[in-house]
C-alpha cells in the first residue's frame, strides 16, 4: 500500500463512521430549523397540503400580541432571578464543600448533585404534588408550624407560581453549577493559601483577596451557561403550569408550543416566526458567551 493512500483510507472510514451522526444531526437539527425561517413565511395549520406565503406578516403580527411580549418579559425576568441565585448560593457551597476538614463532603456532594440526573418532566409532576395546596408536604408543614392558616395555592396563584418554579428550577440545577466552582476551586494553587497563612491571613482575607480574584475568569463561563441554560425551562414549566395562571407563567418556549400544538386551530407559521425572533435571541445569548471566554482567554494570557 502506498504511503499516499493510508491516509485517502483512513479518511474515507472517518467519513464513513461519521455518517450516521451527520445525517441525524442534518434531518433532526438543521432541517428544522432551515424549514422554520419557511414557515415564518407562511400561513399554515399543520393539516393542509397547501401553505400560503404571507411575507413578514407573521412576524408583524408576533411583534404586535402583548402576550408575546409578556412572554418574553417573563423569560428575561425567570433569568434575571434564578441565574444570580444559582451562581452565588453555588459558589458558597462549593466553598464549603472544597474544604478538606469538612466531614462526609463527598455525601453532600452526591446528594446536592442527584437532582440533575433526574428527569425533569417528572420532577415537574412529582412538584404538582408536594406544592398541592391541601394535600402537599409544603402547605401541610407550613400549617403545623403556625406560619399558615390554611395551605397556599403556589402554583394556583399567579403572584408565586413563577416564584415556586424558579426556586424548584434552582434546587434542580443546583448541583451541575456546583460542580463548575468545585472544578474552578482545584485550579487555586494550596501553596497560595499556605503563603497567605503564613502571612497572617484569616478565611475571610483568603476569600477575599485570593479564591473570588481568581475565580472570576470562571464566574464568567459560569455565568453565561447558567443564562443559557435558564432559557431552556419548558419541560419543567409545562409539567408544573402549563404556563399559567392567567399566561404568568407562560416563558417563550411555551408560547410557541400553545400556538403551535394546543391552539384550536394550530398556526405553525406564526409559531414558527415567533421561535425564529426566540432563536435570534438565544444567539445573541450565545455571542455574549464567546465574546466573554475569548475575553477570559486574554485575561489569562496578560496574566
Amino acid at each position: 500500500m502506498s504511503v499516499v493512500a493510508a491516509p485517502r483510507r483512513t479518511q474515507l472510514w472517518v467519513w464513513l463512521l461519521l455518517t450516521p451522526t451527520v445525517v441525524v444531526y442534518g434531518v433532526y437539527t438543521v432541517y428544522p430549523i432551515v424549514a422554520s425561517y419557511w414557515y415564518s413565511l407562511v400561513e399554515w395549520n399543520g393539516f393542509e397540503a397547501t401553505k400560503t406565503f404571507v411575507g413578514l406578516r407573521n412576524y408583524q403580527e408576533v411583534f404586535g400580541d402583548h402576550l408575546f411580549w409578556n412572554a418574553f418579559w417573563i423569560t428575561v425576568l425567570f433569568v434575571v432571578v434564578v441565574v444570580p441565585a444559582k451562581v452565588v448560593l453555588t459558589l458558597l457551597l462549593a466553598i464549603l464543600l472544597n474544604s478538606p476538614k469538612l466531614p462526609f463532603a463527598t455525601f453532600f456532594r452526591t446528594a446536592f448533585f442527584l437532582p440533575v440526573v433526574t428527569t425533569t418532566a417528572i420532577v415537574g409532576v412529582v412538584m404538582q404534588f408536594v406544592f398541592d395546596p391541601a394535600s402537599g408536604p409544603i402547605n401541610q408543614l407550613l400549617v403545623k408550624i403556625g406560619l399558615l392558616d390554611q395551605g397556599v395555592n403556589f402554583l394556583g396563584d399567579s403572584s408565586a407560581a413563577l416564584w415556586t418554579v424558579a426556586g424548584v428550577y434552582v434546587w434542580k440545577w443546583f448541583g451541575i453549577t456546583m460542580i463548575y466552582w468545585l472544578a474552578a476551586l482545584q485550579t487555586v494553587p494550596e501553596e497560595v493559601y499556605e503563603a497567605a497563612r503564613i502571612d497572617g491571613a484569616g478565611a475571610w482575607q483568603l476569600l477575599r483577596r485570593i479564591t473570588l480574584p481568581l475565580l472570576k475568569p470562571f464566574a464568567v463561563i459560569i455565568a453565561l451557561l447558567s443564562i443559557e441554560s435558564a432559557l431552556k425551562i419548558f419541560d419543567l414549566m409545562q409539567t408544573m403550569t402549563g404556563g399559567g395562571p392567567f399566561y404568568s407563567t407562560e416563558v417563550m418556549e411555551i408560547y410557541i408550543y400553545r400556538w403551535a400544538f394546543t391552539a384550536t386551530i394550530p398556526q405553525l407559521g406564526y409559531a414558527s416566526a415567533a421561535a425564529v425572533l426566540f432563536g435570534m435571541f438565544v444567539c445573541v445569548v450565545g455571542l455574549l458567551q464567546l465574546l466573554g471566554v475569548r475575553a477570559v482567554q486574554r485575561a489569562r494570557v496578560e496574566r
